[in-house]
């Protein structure tokens, strides 16, 4: 891994800019999660109505844990699928910035298994948004030929997976949008208390 593209994507971050990196699923198109200011960045990038969530990519439990309530139930849910393709739902707690949740009070979050993106968000130390790096409602982006949204900097992970995370609102035992894994997710949320 290219440590100097990692210091270079940090530095654009914390200047409230965007970032297109690659996941364990698709191209994400990443901004400082604490940072109203680069959140609306990436609204208006990908042309998303302000009342739907953004998801937040983290790097370990603990910065999970520190951006959401985590129940016990929850925790075993994480520690079976996490890091993965997977994305939960959880109450957001009160250091994220409200327009994430797009008033539900609910945050998506994604901790992928690739070493680019996990290399990031350690290295910034905070979350970064994880939405797909695409105008909203276009095909996600699996090469960066794809990649279509404004942005300050491309990180090329070659070609992705391409399917999508599972969604799935822990909060409510649901899952939202079927993705990769589903069946073991969906097997495993029918036996949760």
């Amino acid at each position: 891994m290219d440590t100097e593209i990692i210091h270079k994507a940090v530095q654009v971050l914390r200047r409230d800019g965007l970032v297109v990196y690659p996941t364990d699923t698709i191209y994400g198109l990443g901004a400082d999660a604490l940072s109203e200011y680069a959140i609306e960045r990436v609204y208006e990038a990908k042309m998303r109505p302000r009342a739907m969530p953004v998801s937040v990519a983290v790097c370990d439990c603990e910065m999970l844990a520190a951006i959401a309530v985590v129940d016990r139930a929850a925790d075993a849910f994480i520690d079976r699928f996490l890091p993965g393709p997977v994305t939960v739902v959880l109450r957001a707690k009160s250091c994220l910035p409200e327009i994430l949740t797009g008033g539900t009070g609910l945050i998506g979050v994604r901790f992928p298994d690739h070493p680019v993106a996990l290399a990031i968000i350690r290295e910034l130390d905070a979350p970064i948004t994880a939405t797909s790096a695409n105008i909203h409602g276009g095909p996600d982006p699996v090469t960066v030929n794809d990649v279509h949204v404004p942005h300050d900097l491309l990180i090329d992970g070659g070609h992705l997976p391409g399917t999508p995370s599972t969604v799935v609102d822990l909060v409510h035992r649901q899952v939202l949008r079927m993705g990769a894994e589903i069946e073991e997710v969906a097997g495993f949320l029918a036996e949760m208390p």
